[in-house]
């Protein structure tokens, strides 16, 4: 692997496959390494080629973060300083501290004020409302509401925090990411679980559309300082994981060239003045024939690289803009591209459509497809032993877990 040295330095904040994502993407356009602080050393980026991984358990809290993008912007005076975010906490830290950086250090995020409340899904419905996009029936329950309550939709039914951060704070045996809810009894029994850890903000009860991983779709954005939505990428989601932790993570994805949806979206980002990476969870729902919006990350997603492999280089995106002082031209991608990270046996076994199969043996006959991880020269050997190991651990992890 050959390496260059650039006028900036990317550092990416977070543990998971969002952060080698973001590194790979700088590697491949410009050949620089990334700095990847997390709290635990783990995941994809600890031990790779093309990052410098560093770990602290407080990595998210301002009074780390701060005096080390201080350290680095007067370490290295005559660069620019990239900090980004590849989690919901890193993100809100950077913003709340994006007045506090050195001149030399780019946090290209929205004030806390704005961030925070899209954050919270109940005030992302009011703007979804607003500019017409739709989104499942929602109930919005609070911590002082009786847990014992009709819903104007029947069961199953879907539960999720409306404040993520809050909610992995207060952590318990029985944790998950999205709880499929099949009757009253289990509804009540999770919602004392949730709020008996310590979690106090709403949290969201919604009608369960119908149809398996095949009717998910995610959208990821990019809006200039100005914003203005520069990029627009959406992803048909095929297939996701669903261990309870893991549960609704990207497993594969098939890039689709055009979409209904961007004006909306594109409507909804610059109405607010958004900067920065954006990215929505999607469903189709047969039943009415509408594309329903789950929530929006404040942030690329962890699944960002299904851009870079479709030809928009997130990165370059970054670089353009502010070290080069280009207004880049809007863009979508060109074509199907697939983005994976489970086996392919799994993908060929659990993937049902006939049509999203063809579509999915298509691309990996014409070699369209890229797993993140596995990039060719990052090739130590105990990252690639760990990465190996949780690759093929996902045909147990799906033989147990999907259903």
């Amino acid at each position: 692997m050959e390496f260059q040295s650039q006028s900036f330095i990317p550092v990416a904040f977070g543990g998971d496959i969002n952060t080698y994502s973001v590194a790979r993407a700088f590697y491949e356009a410009y050949g620089v390494r990334t700095r990847v602080y997390g709290k635990f050393p783990t995941g994809p980026s600890y031990r790779s080629r093309i990052t410098v991984y560093h770990d602290h358990e407080d990595m998210d809290k301002e009074k780390v973060m701060l005096p080390l993008l201080k350290k680095l912007s007067r370490r290295y005076k005559d660069k620019k300083i990239f900090a980004i975010g590849c989690g919901d906490s890193y993100v809100a830290t950077l913003s709340q501290i994006r007045d506090k950086l050195p001149e030399n250090v780019i946090a290209p995020y929205i004030d806390f004020g704005l961030m925070d409340s899209l954050q919270q899904k109940e005030r992302f419905y009011q703007l979804c409302e607003k500019h017409g996009l739709d989104y499942p029936s929602t109930v919005i329950f609070r911590k002082d509401m009786e847990p014992d309550i009709e819903l104007p939709f029947p069961y199953p039914v879907i539960l999720k925090p409306s404040n993520g951060i809050e909610y992995w704070e207060n952590p318990f045996d029985t944790q998950e990411k999205v709880y499929t809810i099949h009757d009253k009894e289990e509804l009540i029994r999770v919602i004392n679980d949730i709020y008996g850890a310590g979690y106090s903000d709403s949290l969201i009860i919604q009608d369960m559309i119908p149809g398996n991983d095949e009717y998910m779709h995610v959208l990821t954005c990019y809006s200039n300082h100005e914003g203005r939505v520069r990029m627009m990428c959406l992803g048909h989601v095929l297939l996701e994981e669903h261990t309870p932790h893991g549960k609704g993570n990207h497993a594969v994805i098939i890039t689709e060239p055009e979409s209904e949806l961007y004006d909306r979206v594109k409507a909804l980002l610059e109405d607010l003045s958004y900067i920065g990476f954006s990215n929505f969870d999607i469903k189709y729902d047969r039943r009415d024939q509408k594309y329903k919006f789950f929530e929006i990350n404040t942030r690329q997603g962890r699944s960002n690289f299904y851009v870079t492999g479709s030809g928009i280089n997130i990165a370059k995106l970054l670089v353009e803009e502010y070290i080069e002082g280009k207004d880049p031209e809007f863009t979508t991608p060109k074509e199907e591209h697939l983005w994976l990270t489970v086996p392919k046996g799994v993908a060929k076994k659990y993937i049902f459509e006939d049509e999203n199969k063809k579509a999915v043996q298509k691309l990996l006959k014409e070699k369209k497809y890229v797993n993140p991880i596995f990039l060719h020269g990052d090739n130590r050997f105990n990252r690639l032993l760990r990465m190996w190991k949780n690759h093929f651990r996902q045909f147990g992890n799906f033989k147990q877990y999907y259903n």
